[in-house]
């Protein structure tokens, strides 16, 4: 069946204590409702609707620029969270498949609990995903009998048998389309808080003879964002979750608590990272890479046996072929380095094209930008570019040149060509001891006058 998605991303956040609205605070890199949507990649959603609220456009730029094909519908009324869904209606009309309910501040269910609950829709008009709780607190409570589920009562309307009842509600329930619309424009706001309640639907099925299960998770699939300290346990939980599966696939991580991942961290097999480096958004590293101490990569593609730092930064579209050296202090943006090129050190490449095999000396600088436009240099197959060498762009440095150290290249070098850019060196005699004492003289009448 086909299957549609509809995330909840309209809550105002208040415990955040920001201006920037809740879900799309930062979580491994990218906004936290986006965690929902990756677990839900294997489903293969044909349509996703994101629900929103506060600051509707910046959330829906955000869902765009992640993909362009989410279909963003306001809720300009908070009235609880089965109003919440029934937003989504409009969006899903004529579509008879499956629909998942995800929640943006939820970003931890993962791709086989939901693979679980697509199974259990085989045997079940509705289902709910539950967990058993240490500590219930307030959470919904999930009433059982046996497989089925009777009812899902909240924390506030609950009884004092039904709050010593453990297996909570998460949130998250699976269903079909024509199911979950007509459930919930039977729902009434008869309760504690004056809402429509998507957890009653579980009742009103059971009324109209559909039949309702609920299928457990471990509690922390469940961990909600609700304000810093729980952001901050939430990048914590994120990140020992991405070291474990990096360590699972076949990466060394020499010291696992000290690198830092994104949502969309790719690394190969056999890539070695050392401590302290940090990967942004969109890097990916081919097999046996090393990527080495206090590096930051983003926006990146690393090849195989390619080598990174330390102390480097990768920024995006820095494109690293097979066997290139990346060194210390060296920043690269916007530009591609073939194969067996050599960056050492203390360089800076922006909107470049280097050529295999190429050695880049250290100091070396693309003068890319001329207040206004940015300009393209480059280098071909086999070069050597001497330290300290200024690369003025736009520029072109042929196939096995050479520019000389120090040198200010300001015009095309031909294929093996030499070019030097550099004043001749003039030495005066005794003039820097006649120059130093004209300096302190100087320094020595001002402060008298002062």
């Amino acid at each position: 069946m086909p299957t549609a998605l509809i995330v909840l991303a309209a809550g105002q956040g208040t415990r955040m204590n920001s201006e920037v609205p809740k879900v799309l605070h930062k979580l491994g890199g990218f906004p936290m409702f986006a965690h929902a949507l990756r677990a839900a990649d294997t489903l293969e959603a044909e349509k996703t609707i994101l629900v929103v609220g506060r600051d509707a456009r910046a959330v829906a730029k955000s869902a765009q620029d992640l993909n362009d094909e989410i279909v963003v519908v306001e809720q300009d009324k908070q009235l609880g969270t089965g109003h919440a869904v029934a937003q989504a209606k409009s969006a899903l009309a004529d579509f008879e498949g499956e629909v998942v309910v995800l929640y943006g501040d939820t970003p931890f269910v993962r791709s086989e609990t939901l693979a679980k609950m697509a199974k259990a829709r085989e045997h079940f008009d509705l289902v709910v995903l539950g967990f058993e709780a240490d500590d219930p607190q307030k959470y919904g409570r999930l009433v059982m009998q046996g497989d089925d589920l009777l009812k899902i009562v909240e924390f506030k309307d609950a009884t004092a048998e039904e709050k010593s009842i453990t297996f909570c509600n998460s949130g998250i329930i699976f269903t079909s389309a024509p199911i979950i619309f007509d459930l919930i424009d039977a729902v009434g706001t008869d309760n504690a808080s004056g809402e429509y309640y998507l957890t009653d639907i579980v009742e009103v099925a059971n009324r109209q003879g559909l039949t309702a299960t609920a299928v457990a998770c471990a509690p922390e699939e469940t961990l909600g964002i609700n304000d810093r300290q729980q952001l901050a346990q939430a990048e914590a939980a994120f990140q020992v979750r991405a070291r474990a599966d990096a360590l699972k696939n076949g990466v060394t991580l020499t010291a696992p608590e000290t690198v830092f991942f994104a949502l969309d961290t790719h690394l190969g097999r056999d890539v070695v990272v050392e401590p302290n480096v940090v990967f942004g958004p969109g890097v990916t590293v081919e097999t046996g890479a090393t990527i080495r101490s206090f590096s930051h990569l983003e926006g990146c593609h690393i090849g195989a046996g390619a080598t990174v730092g330390p102390f480097a930064r990768l920024r995006p579209g820095a494109e690293l072929a097979n066997n290139s050296r990346v060194g210390n202090f060296v920043e690269i943006k916007n530009s591609e380095i073939g194969e067996g090129a050599k960056i050492g050190h203390l360089t800076y490449v922006g909107d470049a094209d280097i050529g295999a095999g190429t050695n880049i000396g250290a100091g070396t600088v693309t003068c890319n930008y001329d207040g206004v436009n940015k300009h393209r240099t480059q280098i071909g197959k086999n070069a050597f570019i001497g330290s300290a060498t200024m690369l003025v762009a736009p520029v072109k440095i042929g196939d096995d040149a050479f520019t000389a150290t120090g040198s200010v290249i300001t015009s095309d070098v031909p294929d093996g060509a030499l070019a030097i850019a550099r004043a001749p060196q003039q030495t005066k005699p005794g003039l820097a001891r006649k120059l130093f004492e004209k300096l302190k003289t100087n320094k020595v009448n001002r402060e008298k006058d002062t």
